[in-house]
């Protein structure tokens, strides 16, 4: 029996095709909910994509640090994570540290980071940020930083990119 072409070349590229061969590139992400990040970066986990970091990635979105494996995440020199205490709205609306939260959040943190962390002062109300050489020792440069090329082509020619996108989990977390 002959297939079609077209038929024979849809199954070709459905076998060829993994989503592992695609990257994830996450930027200007302020975070939200804890739960809906652990699912989601579970999800990205066994997808086996690999994640590029090009922008700001706050809150609960460094999370990822510890949910996908150094080998498959880097960071270009845009990249900033953003680290607080996990908040919730009070009685009154305004943020109330979560302590469960909190522990919650560090737990998943690999070891580098809960150092530098701690030498920055632990996770309270105030944003503290992880970029430049900091970052660089945690997490792997996605290129050379003498290259003088553009990082976003380098991303469009060497990656199938696409970003990650999120659903806004809640209006508290709005009001940063």
């Amino acid at each position: 029996m002959r297939l079609p072409g077209t038929l024979l070349a849809a199954i070709l590229l459905a076998s060829c095709a993994t989503s592992a061969s695609a990257t994830v590139r996450i930027a200007g992400d302020r975070g939200g909910q804890i739960g809906h990040y652990l699912q989601t970066f579970a999800s990205l986990r066994a997808s086996g994509e690999q994640v590029v970091v090009d922008g700001n990635c706050l809150s609960a979105c460094t999370l990822i640090l510890g949910m996908i494996p150094r080998d498959r995440i880097c960071a270009t020199p845009r990249a900033r994570f953003g680290f607080h205490a996990a908040w919730m709205p009070g009685r009154d609306g305004e943020p109330v540290t979560s302590i469960p939260g909190t522990h919650e959040l560090w737990k998943f943190y690999p070891s580098r980071v809960r150092h530098w962390i701690n030498r920055h002062g632990g996770l309270s109300r105030r944003m503290i940020y992880m970029q430049g050489r900091d970052l660089a020792g945690i997490v792997p440069s996605c290129g050379e930083p003498n290259e003088r090329r553009s990082y976003r082509a380098h991303l469009r020619h060497r990656y199938m990119s696409r970003t990650m996108r999120y659903g806004r989990a809640a209006a508290a977390n709005d009001r940063r």
